[in-house]
């Protein structure tokens, strides 16, 4: 899969010192068979009308009809904690060990998948959230919450119990929680979701590696848009065409690697090992 040129320039950028960002998508999880929920999956019933991924996923719609929501995450949640890393989540992990300081990870994925494989929370930017905290509807304070123990698996039929609803009241203000998650409807800000830091974290890296994301969402384009203007290195691995391949295809320093990132990501991260056990 890897060419013997790309080899070469993975060789230089590792011999080279220079830091390396890892921006990965939803791609990346469907491998760990974890729905995007942009398709069927997504959709969800209140009643008799079907509601889309971007009409549930909002702050308005939490205000209107939160139980509606919560059980919404619920279900994804459960389907996300009975899924489980796939190469592709350790051969980041284990990249980021080669690279220490060198690694920062960014993704928009809020499934937990990249903690569980090995990745630490300090270098991993979780720019959409995470199904793994809770935080005040209200915002009373900026405190993220580990999610609820005794909230137990949910599927698209379960209620929520009285006892769960009782855990899912901000324990400061008593107001309702909501999932740590960026709602289609809100903006990207530094203190949840680590805006400028990603920002600052592009501006730095020499190395863009970017993993089954199609290129929907903002903070991920501007980052692209960094390594284009600088005509920085940049490799896309997907399973089909989109933006960022585009847009590699088109740098005069861009790959695209078409193909399971659980496959390719080992590649890479055999490369770099191989050249950290000669240095």
């Amino acid at each position: 899969m890897i060419d013997p040129v790309l080899k070469h320039q993975l060789i230089e950028f590792y011999k080279s010192g220079k830091p390396l960002i890892i921006l990965t998508g939803a791609g990346a999880s469907a491998e760990s068979g974890i729905p995007t929920f942009r398709g069927p999956e997504g959709y969800w019933k209140v009643g008799s009308v079907n509601y889309t991924p971007q009409e549930i996923g909002t702050f308005r719609m939490f205000q209107q009809n939160p139980w509606e929501v919560w059980k919404w995450y619920l279900f994804r949640r459960t389907v996300c904690q009975q899924s489980k890393p796939n190469p592709g989540h350790y051969a980041i992990a284990q990249m980021a060990q080669l690279m220490g300081d060198r690694f920062t990870l960014i993704t928009q994925n809020v499934d937990g998948l990249h903690l569980r494989a090995g990745n630490s929370l300090e270098k991993t930017y979780l720019i959409h959230g995470s199904l793994e905290y809770v935080r005040c509807s209200v915002e009373c304070t900026d405190k993220l919450y580990p999610f609820p123990e005794n909230i137990g698996p949910k599927t698209r039929d379960s209620e929520i119990t009285e006892a769960e609803k009782e855990a899912l009241i901000c324990p400061d203000c008593g107001a309702l929680l909501r999932p740590h998650i960026l709602w289609f409807d809100e903006f990207y800000n530094e203190k949840h979701f680590k805006f400028k830091s990603s920002l600052e974290a592009a501006a730095e890296a020499e190395l863009l590696i970017t993993i089954g994301t199609s290129g929907a969402t903002t903070l991920p384009n501007h980052i692209l848009d960094i390594f284009e203007q600088e005509r920085k290195f940049i490799i896309d691995v997907n399973i089909e065409p989109n933006l960022f391949s585009h847009t590699a295809l088109h740098s005069p320093n861009g790959y695209f690697l078409q193909g399971p990132s659980g496959q390719i990501l080992p590649e890479i991260r055999q490369i770099f090992q191989q050249e950290a056990s000669q240095s």
